[in-house]
């Protein structure tokens, strides 16, 4: 009997219907979708943690932790980037692992058996008889015939398909990019120690008015250590002009004057030009 191969031809398409791209492609495609969801939250926590938009410019600020402290007998103020002081989540995949196995079996029995029942019976049945001068001589034959065949055929065909995949990812926080480790460098660079009613500085505190004139060049920073220029009031009459984070303030006559800003308040004496040599013998 010929060798069926019907399981054979089975378990080949049931290999091929399994499908390898998407058991294999899902766990790649779902990584990059993970991958692109990390990247995504790394960014949402630097805009909603570490920046703000000021309302009257809707311009991107990094919002600052800001805390006073005794330094050297006075109290000061500290005003750190927030971005500086707290981790920022970046996860990326390190490795994947993919194991896949397929277990495919196939099995095939043919039994053949002819069951074939025929019986035949035959009798024969013969006498005679033969005489040779006072004798006599009789024979009597019988005969009988029978025979009986069987016969059975069966196929029997088995196969199986089994596959188990084992996927295993290894994630962990990674090195922060170029970019981003360079703007925190640039943020924890900014931290500083400023006074929380501002400070106020001027170039002289004693000036004399030379043909008729003096000036002066003032500069304040706010207890964000942010310069204000335009925070500076004089009183006594000088004019002033703002230029870049400085303030020039100009005087005509002498006498005191008093510049303010925030909480601060200084005094700059301003004194009459010294009679010339000539004037003196005069």
């Amino acid at each position: 009997m010929a060798i069926d191969a019907t399981p054979s031809q089975v378990a080949t398409s049931a290999l091929q219907a399994i499908p390898f791209g998407s058991m294999i492609g899902g766990p790649l495609n779902a990584c990059i979708e993970a991958q692109a969801m990390a990247a995504q939250t790394s960014w949402q926590f630097i805009q909603e943690v570490g920046l703000n938009t000021n309302p009257e410019t809707g311009q991107k600020e990094a919002v600052n932790v800001s805390f006073q402290f005794v330094q050297n007998g006075r109290v000061v103020q500290l005003n750190v980037p927030l971005l500086t002081i707290v981790p920022i989540p970046y996860i990326a995949i390190h490795d994947i692992d993919i194991n896949f196995k397929a277990n495919i079996s196939a099995s095939s029995s043919n039994v053949s058996e002819q069951s074939t029942s025929s019986s035949t019976d035959a009798a024969l049945e013969a006498s005679g008889g033969l005489r040779f001068g006072p004798f006599h001589m009789s024979a009597k034959m019988n005969a009988s015939y029978s025979s009986k065949k069987d016969s059975r055929a069966t196929q029997e065909s088995k196969y199986s398909v089994e596959y188990t995949m084992d996927v295993a990812v290894k994630a962990g926080q990674e090195s922060m990019p170029a970019g981003l480790a360079k703007v925190l460098e640039l943020l924890g660079s900014s931290l500083d120690v400023c006074d929380p009613e501002g400070t106020l500085e001027v170039s002289a505190r004693d000036l004399t008015l030379k043909d008729g004139k003096a000036q002066l060049i003032a500069t304040y920073k706010n207890s964000k250590g942010i310069f204000e220029p335009k925070a500076i009031s004089v009183d006594g009459g000088a004019s002033s002009t703002v230029s870049d984070n400085s303030v020039i303030i100009d005087f005509t006559s002498a006498n005191k004057y008093t510049l303010k800003a925030g909480g601060k308040t200084l005094t700059v004496n301003v004194s009459a030009e010294a009679p010339s040599a000539k004037t003196a013998e005069k």
